[in-house]
């Protein structure tokens, strides 16, 4: 896997009244003050929040070709076609458009208070998130990030981020927290040669660890690979972002999920004033 995604439950969404579930919130649309931001400097892309049920399934599709048919992930979806799960309904979806309007990449975003609506974050369908219960009021989770297999030169990563530091200073957060997802396609040596390598240099405080429900078992796998992190990881290490403890395995999408967190107080003053600008 040349691309480090992220993800969320692969669990098919409940059924309300007997219906078969959209995975679309009823009140999508939001009162932005910018609907699509332009960042200038990523010229010929546009970033938007979805407004409309349509612009969500073009981002469950995207999402259902890159897990599904690209990484070959096994997802339970009540449409064909589409990634949906029972988060979706409760979180806002961040959109990437190339000039011709094509959808080229996406970020789903849980707010708090959207948290406590669906009964938790995603992380901890994998994760024990104890000692992050002081963050909780003002953390937002990222997920499902992914970027179309021929936009992946990074200027559409950096085109989402600077969107969503637009969201994070609108919405008044400290902290986001994600899982950053390695193939494991051989056998997950890679995945824990990457986290012996990380926990060295990328560790967080142990009071911002989180424990793995199922871990990967690395220490029954090599760990001693040359093993640079996907270009994702990369990024979010760049800017400020720790590692928070040893992945977790996830049999379904066949990954090894790293738990990330990054603080906005962590982030360097030089990236800070780039994407906050960026998204102006």
């Amino acid at each position: 896997m040349q691309e480090c995604e992220e993800k969320g439950l692969n669990a098919p969404a409940p059924h309300e009244s007997g219906r078969a579930p959209t995975g679309v919130r009823r009140d999508i649309s939001r009162n932005y003050s910018a609907d699509t931001l332009v960042p200038e400097h990523y010229p010929g892309l546009s970033v938007a929040w979805a407004r409309h049920e349509h612009e969500v399934r073009e981002a469950q599709h995207l999402r259902w070709k890159v897990f599904a048919e690209e990484l070959g992930a096994r997802i339970a979806t009540p449409l064909p076609g589409h990634d949906i799960d029972i988060f979706d309904p409760y979180c806002d979806h961040l959109l990437v458009r190339n000039a011709e309007g094509q959808l080229v990449g996406t970020y789903r975003v849980l707010l708090p208070h959207q948290a406590q609506r669906v009964g938790g974050l995603y992380s901890e369908i994998e994760f024990d998130l104890t000692r992050l219960i002081h963050l909780r009021p003002r953390l937002l989770e990222l997920g499902r990030s992914c970027v179309h297999r021929d936009f992946r030169g990074g200027a559409v990563i950096m085109a989402l981020w600077a969107g969503l530091a637009d969201y994070m200073r609108r919405h008044a957060l400290d902290a986001m927290i994600g899982c950053a997802s390695v193939s494991m396609h051989d056998g997950g040596h890679y995945a824990a040669s990457l986290w012996a390598a990380l926990r060295r240099t990328h560790l967080a405080p142990v009071e911002d660890h989180m424990q793995p429900r199922l871990p990967l078992p690395v220490a029954n796998l090599r760990q001693d690979l040359p093993a640079q992190p996907p270009p994702l990881l990369k990024g979010y290490l760049r800017v400020g972002a720790r590692i928070c403890g040893a992945p977790a395995w996830d049999p379904d999408f066949n990954t090894a999920d790293f738990p990330i967190l990054m603080r906005l107080s962590d982030v360097s003053s030089r990236y800070a004033r780039h994407f906050l600008n960026a998204a102006r």
